[in-house]
């Protein structure tokens, strides 16, 4: 977008600070203050404005967090100095803003959210007009404006905002109709809301299909969202579960785009079970095409044997659900999804939605009489599987991690060690300063083993002065 003569410039931001050097796994992620600002934000609004679409509002859904309203304010800023019409969803689950473009015809939205990250980071979402998140070329485009790579920002001051929380009706009931006709009337669930995006209207539809719910931090609280609760700390859902005798619990991050689930014994079920449960099902309704699931390198081999031998493929991308995403529209794929509980649907919307996973769940289930732990009696038996998380503040040797000698010397040696019965992955975060360190393996005592002399390799080389 050229300069307009005589136009007032906006202010260029500061420059972006490593953890927001790009969009990662999951768009712009960071310490609210140091490394996502407002004036980082009234950048990126600016520049979204620019490489979106021109036709139609862009939308702008946050989480609880305090540092939303700041940070909606200054991308709605930047979008109105580009002219753009803003449309404000207000709290909302992040899979919210792509259905109501899709319903809507927007050009595209934004969702501040930082995750499963603490209170006091947060971060930025952005999808395009098919509800996607944007491909690398936007990403680029961006990021180029931002990196003061594109021509200097320009004020067309014709831009306009409006609060349309009233869109999340729709929203709420795509979710009661995702499920065709099954109830849970009767059904005893726990639910921990997180205090974050799921408290928009978890209990609602969980409510409008007759279960009989039990609510954890179910109020919106942006100082205590992720902390000790949700799908990053499943002990208050565990006990929840164990002392009313529930049938099962469910467990959300905080901007509801994953779940964890805990069954009537208090076992975990993660997005591997839970890929494997719907997976079966859609595979007896003869939905799912090729038999085929998309999952990441993350996936546990447990589970992408016991696919295997039910005459299944499991397909495996690298971790971020844009990668599930892309592989899943490359190959005609139904269904796949992360081991964090980050599943994706091609019969709704493709967009991680932890309530809609859940209600799939749920439902499934109660229909066919069966309880979460008789099925997980029954399902695959994971391989053990340890992640250990080094972190790694010099961007430059996490990313390029394999150019340490003494690292890579040490996975070869724990891959031979192995010998095919295991596996290590060591992979840098897209999102904090962590260079992420997993080993799986038959033997559990290798597991242990390996885990902790790789990440202490990691730590002394990686970290040296």
């Amino acid at each position: 977008m050229s300069p307009q003569p005589g136009a007032d410039r906006l202010p260029v931001g500061p420059p972006l600070g490593e953890a927001v050097a790009g969009f990662g796994t999951d768009g712009i992620r960071g310490a609210v203050g140091t490394q996502v600002t407002p004036a980082l934000a009234l950048q990126v609004g600016y520049w979204c404005g620019a490489v979106l679409p021109p036709e139609g509002p862009v939308l702008i859904g946050m989480d609880s967090r305090s540092s939303g309203p700041m940070l909606a304010a200054a991308l709605t800023a930047g979008l109105t100095a580009a002219g753009r019409e803003v449309w404000h969803l207000g709290i909302c689950p992040t899979p919210a803003v792509p259905g109501a473009i899709r319903r809507c015809g927007a050009a595209g939205g934004l969702m501040v959210s930082a995750s499963h990250n603490p209170p006091s980071d947060n971060g930025i979402k952005v999808f395009g007009a098919s509800g996607a998140k944007l491909n690398a070329s936007q990403q680029g485009a961006i990021e180029a404006g931002l990196a003061g790579l594109a021509a200097a920002p320009v004020f067309h001051g014709a831009g306009s905002s409006d609060n349309r929380q009233d869109l999340l009706a729709s929203y709420r009931d795509s979710l009661v109709d995702s499920v065709e006709g099954r109830r849970l009337d009767g059904c005893a669930i726990v639910l921990d809301l997180c205090h974050g995006s799921a408290t928009a209207c978890g209990e609602a539809v969980f409510r409008a299909l007759g279960a009989d719910v039990t609510v954890l931090h179910g109020e919106p609280d942006g100082r205590q969202i992720n902390v000790d609760c949700g799908s990053t700390h499943l002990e208050p859902l565990r006990r929840a579960v164990l002392e009313r005798g529930a049938a099962m619990g469910f467990a959300f991050d905080g901007d509801a785009d994953r779940m964890l689930a805990v069954d009537g014994r208090g076992r975990t079920v993660d997005g591997d079970q839970v890929l494997y449960l719907w997976g079966s099902a859609l595979l007896a309704a003869g939905a799912l095409p090729e038999r085929r699931i998309v999952a990441t390198v993350m996936s546990n081999l447990g589970f992408e044997r016991a696919w295997q031998a039910r005459g299944g493929v499991l397909e495996r991308t690298a971790v971020g659900d844009q990668h599930v995403h892309r592989a899943m529209e490359e190959l005609g794929a139904g269904l796949g999804g992360e081991q964090s509980g980050h599943i994706l649907s091609a019969r709704h919307g493709m967009s991680g939605d932890g309530l809609l996973t859940a209600l799939q769940v749920a439902t499934l289930l109660h229909a066919d009489g069966c309880s979460l732990a008789a099925w997980l009696d029954e399902s695959f038996r994971p391989y053990p599987q340890t992640l250990v998380n080094v972190r790694v503040l010099d961007r430059n040797r996490r990313q390029r991690w394999q150019e340490c000698e003494p690292l890579r010397r040490a996975v070869a040696d724990a891959e031979t060690q192995m010998q095919g019965q295991g596996r290590v992955l060591v992979r840098a975060s897209g999102t904090e300063p962590l260079l992420r360190v997993m080993v799986e393996a038959a033997e559990a005592a290798l597991v242990d083993q390996w885990a902790r002399q790789l990440a202490a390799t990691a730590e002394e080389h990686l970290n040296a002065a």
